[in-house]
């Protein structure tokens, strides 16, 4: 109506214009000659109203159309942008990844980081439209012939997150849509989540100051820059303070907006899957899983598969001489770029951390199957293609680095990967690297470290994140593998390095003595890495399906974890000391003996060590806060062997129990390493040197933080359950009474000895008596385990804890504790230590009889 409106006009205008000229020819003729009468007018014919459906392809993408050819042909016009889709596209997956390209400072958000990512495909609708369908993969049926393929269908419909209108069609073999507002839009496939909204307190988009920068295509995929300025959350006024989700950024306080750009990758994903490798708990690697509904299975399966990159030989005749050992060429090589915006000095250790795997992918049969390459400035590359893998360098202070991948959840290819390294990654290297190794290593004696001391360290990193992006998990267990006198062992370290995998949080070689002239103090790939990369990587040429692959790499397991250093150990283990962060050795108490005796010859140079003529202690302060960190990390290792089980995983074709109870006199050493490393006051952290220049307390009551964060941990609810249960199982294991028992005697043991109680044990003592009172009225705990065959998560279970024993012996032990007190009671002559005693034996009583 619009239209018809606006042609009337136009006609009226023209036809009064066209009157008044032809009354200033006329006029003389008008004076002398009458006018005849007008014939009537002729009726005016109605507007046309716009065809309904496609227009022809010139009319939509006309002359001045700028063209970029790819997987989507992207046409812009004007100032919009049209996507060409070709109906060989329909119905294809097609992985959407999203990052941020420029962020706003100060939200520890970074460009490079991944925002979203989602599966979406293609689909023709009625009425000439294309529909944009977000796709969950979450069950699945694995021939599409049968019968109850359509009832997976039908229990899986996907969301339409585009509707757009065909705006032309070419040949019959492609449509074109206008897709502009769309992706300048918040749609949220392609924008923040509503979650990340709430941390960073952004509201509503503000389209007059959103817009799209460029879109581009290549063979594979499709990339979409946009820049995108939200309003933010009001700030609520309130006198009393409310707990609020998120954070405001900076520029949303001083201008009420925030802009961000984001580049979104569109990559079409492989017409046919990858085969997959079916996912083994004996080995780590990342999964991905759906529900499979097989025609014949008379229940729902589980597809649990590994994530992995696409390794295959050029042909046929390559496969074949990889077969008979020869090394081979893959058809397409892993490999990473690095960031041109990396400090020069850090490329080739950034670089060195990618090839030093190509190790391990040669006792897979490849040669060159990874490496690292340097991008410049000039090259045309674009960091957010996501053809290209890239290790990105960001200006922030977090320590940190991290290697995600992005790969097919249909089969767990991965496609590629951005590892994030923040430039302050090296202040934490510097620490973790003073604090557990300047005992025996001169070179880490010093504020800044030499740049080639630094350089490795970036190297190591480097080399852990990549293994991630390879599809490597954490394995913790990896290091409970070395015994622990090895690592003294200056030869036997330089041989095989302090732990089977650089996949570990073992860091640096802590247990190491000045004495034993150790120099190697660097996790390396290890023993457990090729092992890992030959499992997930080796191809095997005869094999016809991934079942046969299974039952193949199933015997080469079998015979690999026979050597304890192939062995992995998940990094989400609840209750297996062996697998731990930061850890050592496979004596826990030993190694955190050793560590403790490093941090006391450590501890008193610090002042020396982080010296600068003109600077405040600040930096002192840092070095003295990691060294009690690192002491905790110990006294946490130990901690985990009390009521420990050992959690193995195991096939049926394998002999021995998955679960097995950490030995008594294990769990017995480990409580007697607490009482002897923390229940004792450890004064050597009391260093009144150091102390009295950055802080003003004398470290009273950051000991008793320590002892009662300790103690705490010791008697929580879950190990307290475990305890009891495995207690009961066996005389011969260690029980909940009897670690009270070992705890009583060490915390009380002045009621035995009738030496004064100083303040440090005072506090202990009356922490002790408060946590054991808490237990007479206990709540509910949670116990945990990882289930059989799974890769991730945990089956858990709720304890009301007052239905157990645990009442019970703390009652208990507060009463010989009570009968204690009174009997030394009339020998303290101390005065503080009698006042002290007093105190506690009335907060028994109050605790045994509270309605007294």
């Amino acid at each position: 109506m619009k239209l018809l409106k606006f042609t009337f006009l136009s006609s009226l205008a023209l036809s009064i214009a066209l009157g008044a000229n032809a009354q200033k020819k006329d006029e003389k003729k008008s004076e002398e000659t009458k006018p005849s009468t007008p014939a009537p007018a002729a009726p005016a014919k109605p507007a046309e109203m716009p065809k309904a459906g496609p227009k022809s392809y010139k009319e939509v993408i006309t002359d001045k159309a700028k063209t970029s050819k790819g997987l989507m042909t992207v046409h812009k016009v004007d100032d919009k942008y049209f996507f060409e889709i070709a109906d060989t596209l329909m119905g294809r997956d097609i992985m959407t990844v999203t990052r941020y390209s420029k962020t706003a400072a100060g939200g520890g958000i970074f460009g490079g980081e991944e925002v979203n990512r989602q599966v979406v495909r293609w689909e023709k609708g009625p009425e000439n439209k294309l529909f944009l369908r977000s796709i969950s993969l979450i069950i699945a049926s694995p021939d599409s012939t049968k019968p109850i393929f359509k009832s997976v269908l039908n229990s899986s419909a996907d969301p339409i997150i585009g509707v757009f209108d065909i705006k032309a069609l070419r040949k019959d073999t492609s449509s074109v849509i206008e897709v502009t507002d769309f992706f300048k839009g918040d749609n949220q496939v392609f924008s923040l989540d509503p979650v990340n909204k709430q941390l960073l307190k952004i509201a509503a988009i503000q389209p007059d100051r959103s817009f799209i920068q460029h879109i581009r295509s290549y063979p594979i995929n499709t990339e979409i820059r946009t820049t995108k300025t939200f309003s933010v959350v009001p700030p609520s006024v309130s006198l009393a303070p409310i707990p609020q989700i998120g954070n405001y950024l900076p520029a949303s306080r001083d201008a009420g907006v925030v802009t961000m750009e984001f580049n979104t990758s569109m990559i079409i994903l492989p017409k046919t899957p990858m085969r997959k490798r079916y996912f083994d708990p004996r080995v780590g690697y990342f999964a991905n899983q759906y529900s499979t509904f097989g025609e014949e299975s008379q229940q729902s399966d589980k597809e649990v598969f590994t994530v992995r990159w696409r390794l295959e030989p050029k042909n046929q005749e390559d496969a074949e001489r990889q077969k008979r050992g020869e090394l081979i060429e893959p058809k397409k090589p892993i490999i990473y770029y690095i960031d041109p915006a990396t400090p020069k000095k850090w490329q080739k250790y950034l670089k060195a951390g990618v090839d030093d795997w190509q190790v391990a992918f040669e006792k897979a049969g490849w040669k060159n199957a990874i490496r690292g390459e340097y991008l410049s400035e000039k090259d045309s590359l674009s960091l957010e293609d996501a053809r290209f893998s890239v290790i990105r360098y960001f200006a922030a202070d977090i320590q940190n680095a991290y290697g995600p991948n992005v790969h097919d959840p249909r089969s767990g290819e991965i496609l590629e990967s951005h590892i994030g390294w923040y430039h302050n990654v090296m202040r934490l290297l510097r620490n973790w690297y003073l604090i557990q190794t300047a005992a025996s290593d001169p070179r880490s004696r010093k504020k800044t470290f030499d740049d080639e001391l630094m350089g490795q360290l970036i190297r190591f990193v480097s080399s852990h994140e990549v293994g991630h992006t390879i599809g490597l998990r954490h394995n913790m267990g990896a290091s409970s593998a070395t015994p622990v006198e090895k690592l003294r062992d200056k030869d036997w370290v330089a041989k095989n390095g302090h732990t089977s995998s650089i996949m570990d949080y073992a860091r640096f070689n802590y247990v190491a003595q000045p004495e034993d002239g150790v120099t190697d103090f660097f996790p390396r790939i290890g023993d457990y890495d090729i092992w890992a990369i030959q499992w997930a990587y080796k191809f095997f040429a005869d094999a016809k399906s991934a079942t046969e692959e299974k039952s193949i790499l199933n015997q080469l397991t079998k015979e690999a974890i026979k050597d304890p250093r192939k062995r992995f150990g998940t990094e989400i283990s609840p209750f297996d000391p062996r697998y731990q962060t930061e850890d050592l050795s496979d004596n826990a108490m030993k190694a955190s003996d050793y560590g403790i005796k490093n941090l006391q010859r450590i501890l008193p140079n610090l002042p020396e060590w982080s010296k600068e003529n003109g600077e405040t202690y600040k930096e002192l302060a840092e070095l003295y806060a990691n060294v009690v960190g690192q002491y905790r990390r110990y006294i946490g290792h130990v901690t985990k062997n009390v009521g420990g089980i050992y959690d193995t995983p195991k096939t049926y074709d394998m002999e021995g129990s998955v679960y097995e109870v950490v030995p008594r006199a294990t769990q017995k050493d480990a409580v007697s390493f607490l009482n002897r490393q923390v229940f004792e006051t450890p004064t050597w952290l009391l260093d009144r040197n150091i102390l009295n220049k950055i802080n003003p307390e004398t470290g009273v009551e950051a000991i008793k933080s320590i002892q009662e964060a300790t103690l705490n941990n010791l008697l929580a609810g879950d190990r307290a359950v475990r305890l009891m249960e495995t207690g009961s199982s066996s005389s011969a294991n260690y029980n909940l009474d009897e670690l009270m028992t070992d705890l009583r005697s060490s915390i009380w043991s002045e009621l035995k000895s009738k030496k004064a109680i100083d303040i440090y044990r005072r506090n202990l003592q009356k922490v002790f008596v408060e946590k054991v009172a808490s237990l007479l009225n206990p709540g509910m705990t949670t116990t945990s385990y990882i289930p059989q065959g799974a890769s991730y998560g945990f089956e858990s279970r709720m304890v009301d804890l007052k239905k157990t024993d645990l009442p019970s012996i703390a009652r208990a032990h507060l009463e010989m504790l009570k009968s204690d007190i009174k009997l030394a009671l009339p020998l303290t002559t101390d005065k503080m230590s009698k006042y002290h005693l007093q105190d506690v034996l009335q907060r028994i009583e109050n605790a045994l009889n509270p309605n007294k």
